[in-house]
């Protein structure tokens, strides 16, 4: 099965908002997908299988009042279930991250999960590595508490050093003033 990662556009909030209604009881009105895309288009990414159809997305922000410590936040965070546990949950967020990392400078991310949602958390903490900061009570519409839990991504700061460094050597070998 075939599984292509790519940035989100206005283009497909119709179909983002389908998975979001299939998938989680937590809904959005289309204005508010339309915030993020607008706002922060580098951010949402969608999972397409081979024929083009979105089968999970990330919907991401940044917090906007952080200027001395910019982080994100992760709004929504959805896999069809026909598609689940194959790993398209974590590299949906790991290139969400990544994206923090690079366009915005973020140091960590945030999210809220509802207490209940045990495959949620596991993913969350053991293969992302995310650590609950606080419980917060009857965050949900339905009464149910949140784990706000917080993302810190010094990884994707250090991939992307790695990365300039080793662009930086192919581009300039250490020799581009030697005219000899």
């Amino acid at each position: 099965m075939s599984i292509n990662i790519r940035c989100a556009n206005t283009d497909d909030l119709l179909n983002i908002q389908h998975c979001n209604l299939q998938c989680l009881p937590e809904n959005y009105q289309m204005k508010y997908y339309l915030y993020h895309a607008l706002s922060w288009p580098q951010l949402s990414y969608v999972a397409e299988d081979e024929k083009g159809r979105i089968v999970g997305y990330v919907l991401a922000k940044m917090e906007e009042d952080c200027e001395d410590n910019p982080h994100g936040h992760i709004t929504s965070l959805a896999v069809k279930r026909s598609h689940r546990r194959l790993g398209i949950a974590q590299k949906l967020m790991n290139q969400a991250s990544r994206a923090m990392v690079e366009c915005f400078g973020a140091n960590y991310v945030s999210l809220h999960v509802r207490r209940s949602n045990r495959a949620a958390l596991n993913l969350y903490i053991s293969s992302l590595n995310f650590e609950i900061s606080e419980v917060e009570p009857k965050y949900y519409a339905d009464g149910e508490d949140a784990y706000a839990m917080k993302r810190d991504l010094k990884f994707f700061h250090l991939e992307k050093e790695s990365e300039f460094n080793d662009t930086y050597m192919d581009i300039h070998p250490g020799r581009c003033c030697d005219h000899s």
